[in-house]
């Protein structure tokens, strides 16, 4: 298995502000679907940060997000291994394969795979 990336996922009322903030340092909009939004530097794109007010599909907003190449193998060790699954695997509308897990410090971790 391989992480792609890991994003921190910002809870926020504020996200026009944080756009513009964010873009003081250096960051831009990659990625609006009005319920969430994420920046990337353009220089490492894979450097993010994600805004969100609430999650359209799950029950909690997630903390970080980590993208995976193969999100059902992960699925698996980490149900396997006795963790909390916070919101079951499942494929969303916007392409992504998804599920949150609650790490040992009481973390929502929203791990993805697109599809």
């Amino acid at each position: 298995m391989a992480v792609r990336r890991v994003v921190p996922n910002v809870r926020s009322e504020a996200v026009r502000e944080s756009r513009e903030f964010y873009g003081l340092l250096g960051f831009e909009e990659v990625m609006n679907h009005g319920w969430i939004m994420t920046l990337a530097s353009p220089s490492a794109p894979t450097a993010q940060v994600s805004f969100m007010a609430d999650d359209k599909t799950a029950p909690v907003v997630p903390d970080m997000s980590i993208e995976v190449d193969d999100v059902d193998a992960v699925h698996a060790l980490v149900r396997d291994g006795g963790a909390e699954i916070v919101h079951p695997l499942r494929d969303e509308e916007w392409g992504v394969r998804r599920f949150f897990v609650r790490d040992p410090n009481g973390l929502v971790i929203n791990v993805l795979g697109h599809r």
